[in-house]
């Protein structure tokens, strides 16, 4: 059989082969092929490497698409494992108090926040919640992000947290994305209820997200003045035997038991870790708990401290990274905008930056055995951009180069 797609001609060609998480120095080599090619067919990966050689390898038919990538680089569709995509509302009157010198803390006391999107989603039908996250997904795309991971949170109570669920699972079903759901009843208390109430309202939610199949995941967000060690136990390990995975808020704004929580439970990732404790990663490290790191907040939080991301990697803990898009706390939309602050901030390479934003993130949605590598066998997620190297990504962070999207093997965006 023909294939049915044809890149080739490849500046150079990104393969990072592999099923499984890449640490420590294993993050710099991304699988460079010059002159390389990626042969499609349908929604898989045929074969991939030097053009001559692929040509070689199968058959071209006169329906065989064909694109020319002469002067481009070819690589694995971002993933973004870690966004707040689906909200109403916006908080632009936080960011100008953050420039006054408020802490994201003294917003939150002052009703800002989780709960000032909260009222605003509750408002919102799900209709308009849908069609205001397709427009931002629309823009996710064209930056190149194949799969992204979307939590809800903003509802807080078991109606709306349901509607958020439910408009995840639509833009799953209607559009080119790929999409890991995750609930995040635990995001913040409601003002309505106490805080023991409210876990026994997550765990009653959890039942019928588990019964329903509305999300993989359950995360939790353990921090000071939200939910406790104790308590975000309580709630993950409820979360894990109703068959949820597990992922956690953790250690973002104080060294709050997140990350150690992670280990414990062997959490799929542990995100954020600005402020994680040495027993913590420790853990991590032995649970093979993907730490996902999210600059792009430190950043519009003013942070003096971002993530340890050297140290991760030296101590061989998988690192990927995020957008946390979000209407509070980050609303970049691009991972090759998060790439350059990943270089900036977090003192990253820029091949680092790749393997975290590819098969790394991949790993932290339980997808890397589809996506995040382009190798004989994997869906074909691939994106094409006007650029002659990888390097360019981190150097020029602020520009959107892509000029093709491939989504299992069709192309759903082009510029050329």
């Amino acid at each position: 059989m023909g294939i049915s797609l044809l890149v080739k001609n490849c500046s150079e060609l990104i393969t990072l082969a592999g099923k499984h998480p890449r640490k420590g120095v294993e993050m710099e080599n991304i699988g460079i092929i010059k002159d390389g090619a990626v042969a499609i067919l349908n929604e898989g990966i045929e074969c991939a490497g030097k053009t001559d050689e692929v040509i070689k390898k199968v058959e071209i038919t006169p329906k065989t698409k064909t694109i020319d990538a002469t002067g481009k680089l070819v690589m694995p569709g971002f993933v973004d494992p870690h966004t707040h995509l689906v909200f109403a509302g916006t908080r632009e009157t936080e960011f100008e108090l953050r420039l006054k010198g408020l802490s994201y803390e003294e917003i939150a006391k002052r009703g800002g926040g989780i709960k000032n999107t909260v009222r605003a989603t509750r408002e919102a039908s799900e209709q308009e919640l849908l069609a205001l996250a397709k427009i931002r997904l629309d823009r996710i795309l064209e930056w190149g992000t194949t799969t992204v991971e979307i939590k809800s949170g903003y509802g807080l109570d078991f109606e709306n947290e349901m509607k958020l669920l439910r408009v995840i699972h639509e833009l799953n079903r209607i559009h080119p994305m790929e999409i890991a759901s995750t609930f995040l009843g635990a995001h913040e208390v409601p003002e309505e209820q106490s805080k023991a109430e409210y876990i026994n309202l997550i765990k009653g939610m959890i039942v019928e997200v588990s019964k329903m199949s509305l999300a993989e995941f359950c995360d939790v967000f353990c921090e000071r003045g939200v939910f406790s060690y104790d308590e975000s136990l309580e709630i993950l390990k409820f979360a894990k035997g109703h068959k949820l995975g597990l992922k956690v808020h953790a250690d973002e704004l104080s060294t709050s038991g997140g990350s150690l929580l992670a280990g414990k439970l062997g959490a799929i990732s542990a995100d954020h870790l600005v402020y994680p404790s040495p027993e913590g990663l420790q853990l991590m490290k032995k649970r093979g708990v993907v730490a996902v790191l999210l600059p792009g907040t430190s950043l519009t939080l003013k942070s003096k401290n971002f993530a340890p991301a050297r140290k991760l990697i030296d101590m061989e803990i998988p690192v990927a990274l995020a957008t946390d898009f979000n209407p509070g706390t980050c609303l970049i939309e691009g991972m090759v905008v998060i790439i350059g602050l990943g270089c900036l901030l977090l003192g990253m390479t820029p091949a680092e930056t790749i393997t975290s934003s590819t098969i790394n993130a991949a790993c932290a949605i339980g997808r890397g055995d589809r996506i995040g590598s382009i190798e004989k066998g994997k869906q074909a997620d691939i994106i094409i951009l006007n650029i002659p190297n990888y390097k360019h990504l981190s150097y020029r962070f602020t520009t959107n180069f892509v000029r093709y999207v491939i989504k299992k093997g069709k192309v759903v965006v082009s510029t050329e």
